[in-house]
C-alpha cells in the first residue's frame, strides 16, 4: 500500500506546530494506522518526539543539505511499510535560504518536490479575521504548494474560533479543527530549542495529553483525506555520509545525543554497527571498536562528572593512540582541553585537541555550513565538501595549536574561514555533518 503525506506547516517558529504533530502522531496511531513522522531542516531533537509518540524511529529531511536523489531514497524509506507520513516543517513553511531551485532548506522545497499539500497551522492569539488574509497569503504565494486546509491554534473562546473559522471559509480554506488555549500543550524549551524527548520527565503522559487534545479538536479524518498518496521515482543513497567505521564507538547518555537518524540508520544499512557507550558513567569507547564517534549535545550541563570521568578520559586516549576520534559540536568542546561552564566554572576535559571552549562567555552560531576537508579523517577525504550546519551558544576562548580539520562556507558558499581542529587521529569541529557535497 501507497503510504499517504501530508505537511504540517506554519507562518512561523512557534506556531504550535511540533505539538500538533506530536498530538497527530500519537492519535493516528491509536487509531492503528502506520504513521511515521518526519522533520524538515537541521533539527535534531523533534524526530525524538516523532519517535517517542509512534514508536518508529524519526527522520530529517534538509533541501539544501540533501541532494533531491538523497532526500527520494530518504523519505521512500520512512515511508516504506507505513500509512501515514506527517513531515513537520522547521520554521515558517517558507523559510530557508536564497539557494537554486528547491534546494533552499524550506518545507515548500518538498512540498513542490514531492507533490505533498500542507495543512498550515496558524496561531490565531491575539487575532481574529486577520487569521484569513495571512493564509491567503500562503494559499496564493506559490502555485505549486498546495493548502489543503488550516488548523487553528490557540483559540481563545467559541466565539474566537467562529469569527477566524468563517472568515477562512470565506476565501476557501477549510478548518479542519481548533485547539483552544491551554498553557500544559506547551513543551518545555531551553537554549538550543525543547528539551528533548529522553529528557522530559512525563514524556509519555505529555504525549498522550497532546493525543487527547487532538482528537477532541481536530477532524482526524478530513486530515487523513488531505493527505496525498506518497509516490515519488526511485532516489539514491550515493551522497549519504559514509559509515566511518566498521563498529562504532558512539557515546550515548544526557551529555552525547545529537546524532541525525539518518546517519545511524544509514551506517547500520551499510553494514556498520554502532556500539554505545557513557561518558556520563565512566565508561571508554570499547576496545573492539575501530572509531569513536562523540555527538553533539550537552556537555556544558554536565562538564563536572565529565571532568571526573577518569576511566572515559584515559580510556579515550588510549583508544585515540591507534584508532580515529571525531566529535562533533559538544563531542569538539570535550575533546579539548577545557570547557567553562555557564556559572564560569573552567573544567578540564580529554585534552586529545589543544582549544579550550566557554559556555559562559556564549555566542549563537548558526546557519548552514559547507566544509571543505583539509585532509582524510573519518567525515570523507581530503579535498571533499560536507554539507551540514553549525547551532550552538559556546564559542572557542583558547584557539591552541591543532591543524584544522576544514575550511568553512556559509550556506550561500561565502568563505568563513579554517574551522575545527586535527591532531593525528583525532578531528573535532562544531559542524554537524549531514550528508556529502562534491569533491573540488
Amino acid at each position: 500500500m501507497t503510504a499517504r503525506a501530508l505537511i504540517i506547516g506554519a507562518p512561523r517558529s512557534g506556531s504550535g506546530k511540533t505539538s500538533v504533530t506530536i498530538g497527530l502522531l500519537r492519535a493516528f496511531a491509536r487509531r492503528g494506522v502506520r504513521v511515521r513522522g518526519v522533520k524538515t531542516g537541521p533539527d535534531y531533537i523533534d524526530p525524538g518526539f516523532h519517535e517517542a509518540a509512534t514508536g518508529t524511529p524519526g527522520l530529517n529531511l534538509d533541501s539544501w543539505a540533501m541532494e533531491p536523489a538523497l532526500l527520494r531514497h530518504l523519505a521512500i524509506g520512512q515511508a516504506s511499510g507505513a500509512e501515514l507520513l506527517l513531515i513537520e516543517s522547521a520554521m515558517g513553511l517558507f523559510d530557508g535560504i536564497r539557494s537554486e531551485a528547491n534546494r533552499t532548506g524550506a518545507a515548500s522545497d518538498l512540498a513542490r518536490l514531492f507533490g505533498i499539500p500542507v495543512l498550515l497551522v496558524l496561531d490565531v492569539s491575539g487575532q481574529s479575521q486577520t487569521a484569513a488574509a495571512v493564509a491567503y497569503g500562503f494559499a496564493h504565494y506559490d502555485p505549486q504548494v498546495r493548502i489543503a486546509g488550516c488548523i487553528l491554534n490557540r483559540a481563545g473562546s467559541e466565539r474566537h474560533r467562529a469569527l477566524c473559522t468563517d472568515a477562512l471559509r470565506d476565501i476557501g480554506l477549510p478548518v479542519l479543527g481548533t485547539v483552544l488555549r491551554d498553557p500544559t500543550l506547551i513543551l518545555p524549551e531551553r537554549h538550543l530549542g525543547l528539551v528533548q524527548a529522553s529528557e522530559h520527565p512525563e514524556m509519555e503522559a505529555h504525549i498522550d495529553r497532546l493525543a487527547d487534545a487532538m482528537e477532541a479538536s481536530l477532524d482526524l479524518d478530513a486530515i487523513l483525506a488531505a493527505a496525498q498518496p506518497f509516490d515519488v521515482p526511485a532516489g539514491s543513497a550515493e551522497k549519504a555520509m559514509d559509515p566511518p567505521g566498521q563498529r562504532i564507538a558512539l557515546a550515548q547518555d544526557a551529555a552525547f545525543t545529537f546524532l541525525y537518524p539518518h546517519l545511524a540508520r544509514h551506517w547500520r544499512s551499510s553494514g556498520a554497527e554502532l556500539v554505545p557507550f557513557s561518558p556520563l558513567a565512566n565508561e571508554a569507547p570499547p576496545g573492539d571498536c575501530d572509531v569513536c564517534w562523540l555527538p553533539g549535545g550537552y556537555p556544558e550541563l554536565h562538564a563536572g562528572r565529565l571532568a571526573a570521568a577518569e576511566n572515559f578520559r584515559s580510556g579515550l586516549a588510549r583508544f585515540a593512540e591507534c584508532r580515529p576520534v571525531h566529535g562533533e559540536c559538544g563531542g569538539y568542546m570535550v575533546l579539548g582541553e577545557t570547557l567553562e561552564d555557564a556559572e564560569g566554572v573552567t573544567h578540564r576535559m580529554t585534552g586529545l585537541l589543544s582549544h579550550g571552549t566557554s559556555f559562559a562567555k556564549r555566542k549563537m552560531n548558526l546557519g548552514y555550513r559547507q566544509a571543505t576537508l583539509l585532509s582524510d579523517c573519518c567525515l570523507g577525504r581530503h579535498g571533499e565538501t560536507i554539507r551540514g550546519h553549525e547551532f550552538h551558544y559556546a564559542r572557542v576562548v583558547s584557539p591552541g595549536t591543532d591543524q584544522p580539520l576544514a575550511d568553512i562556507a556559509d550556506g550561500l558558499g561565502k568563505y568563513i574561514g579554517p574551522s575545527g581542529s586535527r591532531r593525528n587521529r583525532v578531528t573535532g569541529s562544531f559542524f554537524h555533518a549531514i550528508a556529502r557535497g562534491v569533491r573540488r
